[in-house]
This record gives C-alpha cells, sequence and structure tokens, in this order.
C-alpha cells in the first residue's frame, strides 16, 4: 500500500489518520451477517448436543418476549389515556382488559366522573371510529343498527350504517331507552352483527361498547333485563377523584382540553395481533378450579337467588388471562381473580330481598363468597 504524502502543515497525529481513513472497512451490513452466521453455527452446535434444552430455552425466551412487549404496549397505551382521565389508573387498566378480551363494560356512576371522556380517550388512543348514542325512550332500534332506505338517484335501496358501525360505542344512559331498542344491543354484542331486512351486516372489529347508566335518576327508566346485563363482560364505576387529583384536573384543564391533542399510541391492527395473543396465557389446573369453585359458591350461597351463569365462569377466565399479561405474567395466580371477581361477577347474581332488605349488597356477597373459598397454595 502507498503512503499518502503529508499536506502542508499537516500534524503527525494527523498523517496518521489520514492513513488509516485509506484503509477499506468491512460494510456495516457485512459485520451484521458475520455475526449472525456465528450466532447461527453455535445455535446449531447446541442444537446437536441437547435439542430439547435448546428447543424449552427457545420457546421460554419467545414467551418472555412477548408477554414484555405486550406489557410494554399496554403501559404506553395506559400513560396515553392517563393524560386526560386523572387518577384511575386502575379503571382504566380494567378497561383494557375487557377491550383485550373483546368484551364491553357498563359503567354505572353519577354524572360528571368522566364516563364519555373515556370511552373518547380509548377510540383516541387507538386511532379507531367512535361513535356517541344518546339513549331515550323514542329511540328507535333503527337509530341504532341503520336503515335501508331508497335512493331516488340509483334507483335502489341502500344501506345507511348506524352508529353501532364503528369500534368504539358509547351508549349514554342506556337505561333510558325502552326494551326494544336495549334489544338492538343483543346481537351486535354477542355476536358481532346485525341484521337487517334478513340481511347480515358484519361489525368492525375491535368492537368495544361502553354503556353507561345513571344510579341516581330512575324515573322515567327501563332496568336492563338479566339476559342484556349478563351480555357485560364488567361492570365498573369511576368514583369522585381525590383532592389531590382534582387540583391537577384544575391544572392540566386550565387553558385546553387535553382531549383535543391526544395522539393515537396503538393500531385496531395490532390491537388484534394482541388480542389473538391472550388465550395461549397458561392457567394452572389448580388455578383454574379454584376460579370454578369460585363462580359455583354463587349458586348454593343462601343470599344469593340466582347465581353465575357458566357465561360468567368463561367470562372471569378470559378477564384473568388478560389481566396476567397487562401486569406482565404469562400465567394466571389467584390473585388475579380475586381482583376480577368484583367486576366481573357482581352484576352476573340477584340477591334475594331479604338480603337487600339488611342493608347487604351484591358486591359484599361476591367479596364473601370469594373470602370463603379456599386459595391453592404452591406445595
Amino acid at each position: 500500500m502507498k503512503r499518502p504524502k503529508p499536506r502542508k502543515g499537516q500534524r503527525p497525529w494527523q498523517r496518521r489518520r489520514s492513513l488509516s481513513s485509506t484503509l477499506r472497512w468491512p460494510a456495516e451490513s457485512d459485520r451484521t451477517a458475520t455475526l449472525l452466521a456465528a450466532a447461527e453455527h453455535a445455535r446449531l452446535e447446541l442444537l446437536r448436543s441437547d435439542p430439547e434444552l435448546v428447543l424449552g430455552s427457545l420457546c421460554f425466551l419467545v414467551e418472555e418476549a412477548r408477554v414484555t412487549m405486550t406489557t410494554g404496549v399496554l403501559c404506553k397505551l395506559i400513560n396515553n389515556i392517563e393524560k386526560v382521565i386523572v387518577g384511575k389508573r386502575e379503571v382504566i387498566e380494567l378497561a383494557l382488559v375487557a377491550l383485550l378480551c373483546e368484551g364491553h363494560i357498563l359503567i354505572e356512576d353519577v354524572p360528571g366522573t368522566g364516563k364519555t371522556t373515556l370511552a373518547k380517550a380509548i377510540a383516541r388512543s387507538l386511532g379507531c371510529s367512535f361513535q356517541r348514542i344518546q339513549f331515550t325512550p323514542d329511540l328507535l332500534p333503527s337509530d341504532v343498527t341503520g336503515i335501508y332506505f331508497f335512493n331516488q338517484k340509483t334507483q335502489d335501496f341502500e344501506y345507511r350504517p348506524g352508529p353501532i358501525m364503528a369500534h368504539v360505542v358509547l351508549a349514554d344512559e342506556i337505561n333510558r331507552a325502552t326494551p326494544r331498542t336495549q334489544a338492538a344491543l343483543l346481537e351486535a354484542m354477542q355476536e358481532r352483527q346485525v341484521s337487517i331486512d334478513l340481511e347480515t351486516k358484519m361489525l368492525p372489529r375491535p368492537f368495544l361498547v361502553l354503556a353507561t347508566q345513571n344510579p341516581v335518576e330512575l324515573e322515567g327508566t327501563f332496568p336492563l333485563p338479566e339476559a342484556q346485563v349478563d351480555r357485560f363482560l364488567m361492570k365498573i364505576g369511576l368514583g369522585y377523584p381525590s383532592e389531590a387529583d382534582e387540583n391537577e384536573i384544575l391544572l392540566r384543564y386550565e387553558r385546553q382540553d387535553p382531549l383535543d391533542t391526544l395522539e393515537p399510541v396503538l393500531s385496531s391492527e395490532a390491537l388484534l395481533e394482541l388480542q389473538r395473543m391472550i388465550p395461549s396465557t397458561a392457567v394452572e389446573k389448580s388455578v383454574r378450579e379454584y376460579l370454578v369453585r369460585v363462580t359455583r359458591a354463587t349458586r348454593g350461597h343462601p343470599a344469593v337467588e340466582l347465581g353465575v351463569s357458566p357465561r360468567g365462569t368463561l367470562a372471569l377466565y378470559k378477564s384473568a388471562q388478560a389481566l396476567a399479561v397487562a401486569r406482565g405474567r404469562n400465567y394466571v395466580i389467584p390473585d388475579d381473580i380475586k381482583h376480577l371477581a368484583p367486576v366481573v361477577l357482581t352484576h352476573r347474581i340477584t340477591i334475594h330481598p331479604q338480603t337487600r332488605l339488611r342493608g347487604r349488597t351484591a358486591e359484599q356477597v361476591i367479596s364473601d363468597i370469594v373470602d370463603s373459598v379456599p386459595v391453592p397454595v404452591e406445595t
């Protein structure tokens, strides 16, 4: 190699640098390929020596990476929603658990606690379509599902989609609509489709219904039938914020509504991938049997008139899987079931009138049942 001549006024170390710059280094892609080839060679050598150990280790690493990735994405989603909903991280986590299970949420709380804002924040964080339906006594089923109308230009009937054809649907004050209109949601919530004029229209995915009802004003309302209440995966309430959280709300909303600037952090396609991953969460036999004992205990409890159905058992099972992944585990523990039982099972039982006269609520009954069932321990 010919040594380059130093330029006029060039220092010795500058001359050495110019000399090294004339050498040809391998490209970045070549070094990466070399490292990958070496890693593949090492993997094959280990595979020849102990195949079962290598395959088990690879499966474990893949599963750990999957759970870590999912947990990180969900934390990012929760943090984004918390920019709007202050001090309600647990409620947001439960809403995302329902979203991962492809379930629906019934929110029962007083006005002004952030029910509508929560639904909008979830939709905007996912970049999904959002529709709000204000339920009133004169609302018709076609106002929810859509109608066929005659287009005079085309001389043919065309379908005009209703607000149910959205990814996130807020059914505001659902108990103010007539049972006929409430029933229009049954097929949509359970089968994710609507039937109009002998035709079936599939709903978009993901699909989430957040229904709200006011527990204070009961005049002019129509209580939801048991068949429809059972379609909701969870029944939750936001409640009033603490003093510190209420001060933070004033500061955050002082100049601008943070909902206006909320950006999507997860696409609907990525959410569908996460939903498909939830069923692979491991549930050990003793934990599964513990879950079944909890739900079956509601059917024989003296304070309960109507216990939890098998649909409720399945809902608790799926919710526990989703909660485990949201908390960074690929397996379910009994604490997951204990945490979810009040929000998943309370609205699925009917307590005796005598129990209600004694001042006991369904939440207290479920809490007593969960405490009475022995928890499996590791041996």
